[in-house]
């Protein structure tokens, strides 16, 4: 099985899962574990927000609102960025080189004490604060 609690999704494991690379199995793989055990896999709405435009950008706005549609019936959580995430992210982002929307990533795990789901190489530097699978 996965991790107590289970990963964070980076917007990369999504991603990945919806393009259907080859690693997107490992995402799959997650994502099924946590249907049948009655659990969802959180995703911060930066990321999400992230996979949506980057969806929106590479195949246009209808393929944008069939991804978010994709994702609403997938076993995801889509967790709020509220004040406290954001001061953490704003903390990630200012010590390390990490893109914006890693930061929330990272920092909902760090709240969560859960491991990241991706294979960004910019969580890396994160260990061993973070887990990284």
């Amino acid at each position: 099985m996965y991790e107590v609690p289970p990963p964070v999704l980076d917007s990369w494991a999504v991603l990945a899962y919806l393009h259907g690379e080859p690693v997107g199995v490992v995402v799959r793989d997650r994502l099924e574990e946590a249907r049948k055990a009655g659990r969802t896999l959180p995703l911060c709405v930066v990321n999400w927000g992230e996979v949506l435009y980057r969806t929106f950008r590479e195949k246009g706005q209808s393929e944008m609102e069939r991804v978010a549609a994709a994702i609403e019936g997938l076993p995801i959580s889509i967790v709020d960025a509220d004040p406290v995430l954001t001061i953490q992210a704003a903390a990630l982002k200012g010590r390390f080189r990490i893109a914006y929307a890693d930061a929330y990533c990272a920092a909902l795990a760090l709240a969560l004490g859960a491991p990241v789901l991706t294979g960004d190489p910019e969580f890396h530097q994160l260990e061993p604060e973070l887990k990284v699978v």
